[in-house]
């Protein structure tokens, strides 16, 4: 059984799948086609991916791939806690720039869906954590593209007050949204 709402935008979802515990500990399925197809999630995952972040405060992101290397993404946290971000690149949009975040934790045991289409991100909340997450085309490194993590024109609330995130020397260079062709087009019928 999971639990499916979609966020402010809409196409974006965070996805709670059941826990059955006893004395013993518990279990979960985290991932299971059908029931994911039943909830509008029709994605064949192609990769895993995990990253670790020693500290506190490590921004990645904003990252997407152009097509035909496109990637929908399903982003779990197994140790720690983040701040999950998810901006509308389609071009033609009535949400081409906005953003949508969700706090993400091994304690609340969420997901997030990030469809193609989407710029993503997410900031380390604590130190020593874990994020799993699948993908739904191999990586490229040809099609891999970022945007800037604190584009003024999208405005991202990062939390952050006056710390400076770490950030890797490709996301320190990222261009602003206005300054990319993402390759996205947001067509009829699209929500």
């Amino acid at each position: 059984m999971l639990t499916v709402r979609s966020l402010a935008l809409p196409e974006v979802r965070e996805i709670v799948p059941q826990k059955f515990g006893d004395e013993r500990g518990w279990f979960a399925e985290v991932y299971q086609m059908r029931r994911f197809a039943e909830a509008g999630i029709s994605c064949e995952w192609v990769q895993d991916n995990q990253s670790y972040s020693a500290s506190a405060y490590t921004l990645r992101g904003l990252h997407y791939q152009e097509p035909p290397f496109a990637q929908d993404k399903l982003v779990r946290v197994l140790r720690g806690k983040i701040l999950d971000v998810a901006v509308d690149i389609r071009r033609g949009s009535p949400r081409f720039g906005k953003w949508v975040a969700l706090e993400l934790s091994a304690t609340a045991f969420n997901q997030i869906f990030v469809p193609a289409g989407f710029a993503h991100g997410f900031l380390t909340l604590e130190p020593e954590t874990e994020v799993l997450y699948k993908v739904s085309a191999p990586y490229s490194a040809a099609h891999d593209r970022s945007i800037r993590w604190d584009d003024p024109e999208i405005g991202v609330a990062w939390g952050l007050a006056d710390l400076e995130p770490a950030l890797s020397t490709k996301d320190r260079a990222a261009p602003l949204l206005r300054d990319v062709e993402p390759g996205f087009e947001f067509k009829a019928g699209d929500k």
